[in-house]
């Protein structure tokens, strides 16, 4: 892929950094490691092999990054290459990501969401180069409540299904590490600030996973058959994926910058991004006009009726806000998909340059 720059970003600050990012090779670090990539950045990752054919990771091309394959669970392994990577920021995203597989593998979810996390803070610990990491969590961590009320940082914890209490267990994990190990207090051993990041869905080009809508519905386009929605009026916060990249990568420049800023945050989409399933797949399908929907009337393991995000933290403490509207996210979702599927070429270049633009267009200052 044609290289691009972007180091102007953030002040500049990732140009040069030593990053180490876990999961580089799923949906969301592919990703991430693009832009970081783009800004100059010496990036690091550790993950396993990506479980999808094609795979994002696959297709971006990235050979000037060090490619770890390696099991978060094996803790010799990742203290070898923390140790070798020096980093000065982690990002933190592999998991099991999937609330479907968690039910049918629960004790992979929990090892890999939580024991997997243990690992890498032991790891961090060790590693005198470490200042910041952002541990990529989901909006899933809450308690589940009644009525639509948005879900605040500091709302209760809990978790229905294995995925969604293995990430509440990794915030849990987080709150420890900081409170024990990396606290301000003992000037001995402070020296990490660790935040968690707590996104809302997340689409856009590259995710071919099982039982997620986006892949779904594209699956079901090209082969000109009827989609079946599981939970057709559950409202989702949607959000293209660029959006709490740009989130993780502001916090994690802030908190190198600053005190204070260690703790969970939101990231989501401004109100208007709350959308049914149903709705979603409606404005996908205009890309899609061969795709066709129906609603699913089968049980189905439990999926909470809403989720929405109040990021009033982020928007007052980072300057950080979306760029794009749902109908921007899903057209430039869909557009992606299309161009793959008709010319095998991937817009992912593209679809970052385009909302960097816009991003200045609407005066945020990580992207002036």
């Amino acid at each position: 892929m044609e290289s691009m720059v972007l180091n102007d970003l953030f002040q500049g600050f990732y140009q040069g950094r030593r990053i180490l990012l876990t999961g580089h090779t799923g949906f969301k670090g592919s990703w991430l490691a693009f832009w970081l990539r783009a800004m100059g950045a010496e990036v690091s990752g550790l993950a396993l092999d990506p479980d999808t054919e094609p795979a994002h990771w696959e297709l971006l091309g990235l050979d000037d990054i060090q490619d770890q394959r390696i099991d978060l669970r094996n803790p010799a392994a990742v203290r070898d290459i923390v140790a070798h990577a020096r980093p000065e920021i982690v990002f933190h995203l592999a998991a099991q990501p999937l609330v479907r597989r968690s039910y049918q593998q629960p004790q992979t979810t929990f090892t890999s969401n939580v024991i997997g996390l243990v690992n890498l803070l032991e790891a961090v610990r060790s590693c005198a180069s470490v200042r910041v990491v952002v541990n990529a969590t989901t909006d899933k961590v809450y308690a589940q409540r009644t009525g639509a009320k948005p879900y605040r940082e500091s709302d209760e914890l809990g978790g229905h299904d294995p995925y969604s209490t293995s990430k509440a267990c990794a915030e849990l994990v987080s709150t420890c590490y900081r409170d024990s190990f990396f606290n301000k207090r003992d000037v001995r051993h402070f020296r990490v600030r660790l935040a968690t990041a707590r996104a809302g869905n997340v689409i856009g080009g590259g995710d071919w996973a099982a039982d997620r809508l986006v892949p779904d519905l594209v699956r079901a386009g090209i082969e000109n058959r009827p989609l079946r929605l599981r939970n057709p009026y559950a409202i989702r916060p949607w959000q293209h994926v660029l959006e709490p990249l740009s989130g993780y990568l502001r916090l994690a420049e802030a908190m190198s910058r600053h005190e204070g800023l260690e703790g969970a945050w939101n990231f989501g989409p401004d109100p208007e991004g709350e959308s049914t399933v149903d709705n979603l797949a409606s404005l996908f399908a205009v890309g899609w006009p061969t795709l066709r929907v129906q609603h699913d009337r089968d049980l189905h393991p439990h999926e909470a009726a809403v989720l929405r995000l109040d990021c009033t933290k982020a928007f007052q403490q980072l300057a950080w806000r979306p760029v794009w509207n749902i109908q921007t996210t899903v057209a430039r979702t869909s557009a992606w998909y299309r161009r793959f599927h008709e010319s095998s070429e991937i817009s992912t270049r593209e679809d970052l340059a385009t909302y960097v633009t816009d991003a200045r267009k609407k005066g945020l200052g990580w992207a002036a």
